[in-house]
């Protein structure tokens, strides 16, 4: 048994990993890489495996940078089964039809820039709403904790990961020569006591462990402080009348900043606002928690049970049009605009910031992780300019990170998932920028004394 490095070393987006069991072959996830224009055009480069002999592929969860190459995958040849949880099926289904429509809107966009400058149109889309459909027909849905032979001898079982809904620590587990072998893919991990998500698993047994890092060198705030940091921002910004803009990915920051919001609602103040959830996938998203909310937490569960939606403000408004979209850029101040995508490389968030990064009263609040290469981590990064629509805007808005709600566990979470497992196997660790890492390769080693390596693309271990 063999695992292959293919996606997220030194980086977090682009999950890709080849497990080799015999003469079989496992991808494990297929993320699309996200970030400028140099990352994502890296999207386009052939697979660094032989799709023909691929006889699975295993998803950990629905977020693009886990998925996001299916489609792509599945348009250059591959016909096989595609596990994951049955959740995970379902969001998939709306993570890349949105995909694809984002794709074609762009590679339309570009291609009439280049008539209007007298070049060939010939931007496509990376792939269509015909090949997701096509690779949603090969989705082969499972539930927790079920072990299930996807390949003769080889056993896969998924563990609740405490992240988004439906996501997974993989196991797989199969003989080989020198006895049972099992090795242990986290996926992304959620940090424990996070409203909505139950807390992450724990995984009984493995002999390597493919970690992910994404805050491997960083500690988040406790809850009560976040919560605090968030009311002060929102003081803040009612007292200067501006707007707050709050990108958020569709599935998991969405649901939870709603349900924070509902939580806090007369300590926030917030009947001073006119709440927004600008974002037509986030709500197809939030109708999908409501059909798995047996996933959810107890609190979680009885708040749906007993009102039907536990994210109920009185004054959120969900926006679905264009129009509506596009008329909340005429309101200067008083709106808290919750709109995709969490990092700002695309959807409509980005004519909101279009509209609002050059006044002096607004404030973006940034709850999830920002790649190298998007929008979002240039703005976090404090870059007094920015492009947007190819037009240069001056950034005066007062910019707010807020760890605490990040759906990626911290350094101690990380560490804890991996402390549970018994005798402490191998680690490679993944789905982190270098810092990250080191920092987590650092703590684990002397904190367990475990052997754990920092691999790059295309590196090879035995399990």
């Amino acid at each position: 048994m063999r695992i292959t490095i293919h996606g997220a070393a030194g980086e977090v987006t682009g999950s890709c990993h080849l497990l080799e069991f015999g003469r079989q072959q496992v991808l494990l996830d297929v993320g699309m890489i996200q970030g400028g224009h140099e990352e994502t055009q890296r999207n386009r480069d052939a697979f660094p495996f032989d799709l023909k002999r691929l006889d699975a592929v295993v998803i950990s969860h629905a977020h693009i940078d886990h998925l996001g190459r299916l489609p792509l995958l599945v348009k250059r040849g591959y016909s096989g089964p595609v596990y994951t949880h049955r959740a995970t099926a379902d969001l998939a289904r709306i993570m890349l039809e949105d995909s694809a429509s984002l794709a074609a809107a762009d590679a339309e966009r570009d291609n009439r820039r280049k008539l209007r400058a007298g070049e060939e149109p010939d931007a496509e889309p990376l792939y269509s709403l015909g090949d997701v459909a096509d690779a949603l027909r090969l989705l082969r849905a499972l539930d927790y904790d079920e072990p299930t032979e996807i390949l003769p001898g080889l056993t896969l079982t998924l563990r609740d990961a405490g992240h988004i809904l439906g996501s997974a620590s993989v196991s797989l587990t199969g003989e080989t020569p020198k006895g049972p072998r099992t090795l242990v893919f986290s996926g992304d991990i959620g940090p424990r006591g996070t409203p909505i998500m139950r807390d992450p698993a724990p995984v009984p047994k493995a002999d390597l462990v493919l970690l992910e890092s994404t805050y491997g060198d960083r500690l988040h705030r406790t809850r009560d402080s976040t919560i605090d940091e968030l009311g002060e921002v929102f003081d803040i910004a009612a007292h200067e009348r501006g707007n707050v803009l709050i990108p958020a990915f569709a599935v998991g920051r969405s649901q939870e900043l709603l349900y924070w919001m509902a939580e806090n609602y007369e300590r926030w103040h917030l009947d001073r606002w006119q709440v927004y959830l600008d974002s037509p996938m986030a709500l197809k998203v939030t109708e999908t928690y409501a059909r798995h909310k047996a996933l959810l937490d107890s609190p979680a569960r009885a708040a749906w049970n007993g009102s039907g939606n536990p994210f109920g403000l009185p004054n959120l408004r969900l926006v679905s049009s264009v129009q509506d979209s596009q008329a909340l850029n005429q309101r200067g101040g008083g709106c808290v605009i919750i709109a995709g995508s969490g990092m700002c490389n695309g959807g409509r968030i980005r004519h909101h910031l279009r509209h609002n990064l050059w006044r002096e009263n607004a404030h973006v609040v940034f709850v999830g992780y920002q790649a190298r290469g998007t929008l979002g981590r240039r703005l976090v990064d404090g870059a007094d300019f920015v492009d947007i629509f190819g037009e240069r805007i001056r950034v005066k808005a007062r910019r707010h990170t807020i760890g605490g709600l990040s759906a990626h566990a911290d350094q101690n979470g990380l560490s804890q998932w991996y402390g549970q497992i018994p005798l402490h196997p191998r680690v490679l660790l993944v789905h982190g920028e270098d810092e990250a890492r080191e920092g987590l390769r650092v703590r684990l080693g002397e904190q367990y004394g475990c052997d754990v390596r920092v691999p790059e693309a295309g590196e090879q271990f035995d399990v």
